[in-house]
């Protein structure tokens, strides 16, 4: 499940079927804001993804449901992770208390910390990569492609991403033109090579990351 469905699946159950079809204006304003958060921050226009996350909270929040709010704090750092940026999650932190199991298991597998038995409180997409099963195989079977980066991240977190996973996370970024995880994961790339002596594939990664880097 991407980050979006999984702010709005949660949604959704709270709207409940009603009888009218028209969405909440929150939610629509909601969703939008998060796509151009999500887009703008994986493609490094930070001014543009500051303000977006600033309007997807607010929305969200208008509801007074704590576990909306950790959702989208938890989208925050879901992004991070799939850029490689390993800050500790304290948007989600102090929500932690008030929201369900289901997104205190979602932020400890993003912080690389998740106990074996709470992975089937994850989404589908990711309870193979939570419990070790499959590598980049988990990865290639992930349809959503911020979801399939975000997964490798935690694997790269953990320990566990071998050079197919970094090779699948950096193909996945490039093909979507996401300049920030693009260039995080060539640079993984390139560090690991260099660490193997392999300093014509290093230098190779590194004049991608330059390209990458030619964006505005």
């Amino acid at each position: 499940m991407s980050s979006r469905l999984f702010i709005l699946a949660f949604a959704l159950l709270l709207a409940g079927c009603g009888n009218k079809p028209r969405q909440p204006d929150w939610l629509v304003n909601a969703d939008g804001a998060q796509d151009r958060f999500e887009r703008a921050y994986l493609s490094a226009r930070d001014r543009v993804a500051d303000s977006e996350f600033t309007r997807f909270r607010k929305e969200v929040a208008s509801t007074a449901q704590p576990a909306l709010v950790a959702r989208a704090e938890l989208t925050f750092c879901a992004v991070q992770v799939a850029s490689l940026d390993f800050k500790p999650c304290t948007g989600f932190e102090p929500l932690r208390p008030d929201v369900t199991d289901t997104e205190r298991a979602y932020a400890d597998f993003l912080a690389g910390t998740l106990a074996p038995e709470n992975a089937r409180l994850l989404p589908e997409d990711y309870r193979g990569v939570a419990v070790g099963q499959g590598g980049a195989a988990a990865l290639k079977g992930i349809r959503n492609p911020l979801s399939r980066v975000i997964a490798a991240g935690v694997l790269l977190r953990t320990g566990k991403a071998d050079p197919e996973v970094l090779q699948v996370a950096a193909d996945t970024a490039s093909e979507q033109g996401w300049r920030r995880a693009v260039m995080a994961w060539l640079g993984a790339q390139a560090l690991r090579a260099e660490q193997a002596g392999a300093s014509e594939e290093a230098a190779r990664l590194r004049r991608r990351m330059q390209l990458a880097a030619e964006g505005p």
